[in-house]
């Protein structure tokens, strides 16, 4: 008797504890409301500054409209299908 007492004497403040532990703090904004929350700020992909959403929209179109296509060196290109056919053949043929 003295035995499940000592142990329930133990145990209960951290039964207690741990259910103080597991809510959030009140300071936190649930989920549900920043998952509906819009946001009117962006980044640059460029150089991560901070833009607007119109000027996040314009560097995006001006980003896609580049005349500038980048150009892979053939033998580059080569090494990277040949890269993609081994691993196609590594999932076929595992023991290859």
């Amino acid at each position: 008797m003295i035995k499940k007492l000592s142990i329930t004497v133990f145990l209960l403040p951290l039964i207690m504890c741990d259910r103080a532990s597991a809510l959030p703090p009140p300071e936190d904004i649930p989920e549900e409301i920043l998952r509906t929350e819009i946001i009117l700020e962006g980044r640059s992909p460029i150089d991560g500054k901070p833009l607007s959403a119109a000027q996040y929209q314009e560097l995006k179109t001006e980003l896609a409209e580049s005349i500038n296509s980048p150009q892979i060196n053939p033998d580059i290109q080569q090494l990277i299908f040949l890269l993609q056919l081994r691993k196609l053949l590594k999932t076929v043929i595992p023991f290859y």
